[in-house]
C-alpha cells in the first residue's frame, strides 16, 4: 500500500496567510507578511528607567552621528534619522531590505526630563539617549519619624 503525503497546513499558519491576503489588498503589497512590512522602516527601540534617568536605545546600523537629530519637547522624544541612498556604478542588487531616506520616531516620555542635560551617542550601531529626570520626577526617600 502506498501512502501519499497531504499538504496540510497548520491552522494558525493558514489563518495568518488569510489575514495577510486580506490586509495586503487594503494596505498594499506585503512581501513577507503584514506585520513585518508594517514595521520594516521602524528601527527597534528599547526604553527603560533608572532612578535618575530614562535610557532609550535604538538600532541604527551604518548611521553616523551627523545623520541623527534628537530633540525633546512637550513630554516627547523625537528622533530623526537620514540614511542617504548609495548609488554605485555597475552594481546589480538582488535584494535591498535596508531602508534609505529619512525616518523618525516620536516617543511619549513617561516622566518629566531635563531637556538641557539630554545626551546622545552612537556606538556599534546603537544610538543611546540618556534623559535625566527633573528633580520633581525623581523618587525621594521620606524619613519616617516616631511620634
Amino acid at each position: 500500500m502506498v501512502l501519499g503525503y497531504r499538504n496540510v497546513r497548520h491552522p494558525f499558519r493558514q489563518l495568518r496567510e488569510e489575514m495577510d491576503r486580506l490586509l495586503t489588498g487594503y494596505f498594499g503589497p506585503a512581501a513577507e507578511g503584514f506585520l513585518p512590512q508594517m514595521f520594516r522602516n521602524q528601527p527597534a527601540v528599547n526604553v527603560w528607567q533608572l532612578e535618575d534617568a530614562l535610557i532609550v536605545e535604538m538600532e541604527v546600523p551604518g548611521i553616523k552621528s551627523e545623520q541623527v537629530e534628537v530633540s525633546v519637547s512637550g513630554g516627547e522624544l523625537s528622533i530623526q534619522v537620514n540614511r542617504p541612498e548609495t548609488v554605485e556604478e555597475g552594481v546589480t542588487y538582488y535584494r535591498r531590505e535596508r531602508p534609505v531616506g529619512s525616518f523618525g520616531r516620536v516617543l511619549r516620555l513617561p516622566v518629566e526630563v531635563n531637556a538641557d542635560r539630554v545626551e546622545a551617542k552612537i556606538h556599534d550601531g546603537v544610538l543611546t539617549i540618556t534623559l535625566p529626570k527633573t528633580e520633581s520626577a525623581r523618587p525621594r526617600k521620606i524619613a519616617v519619624s516616631t511620634a
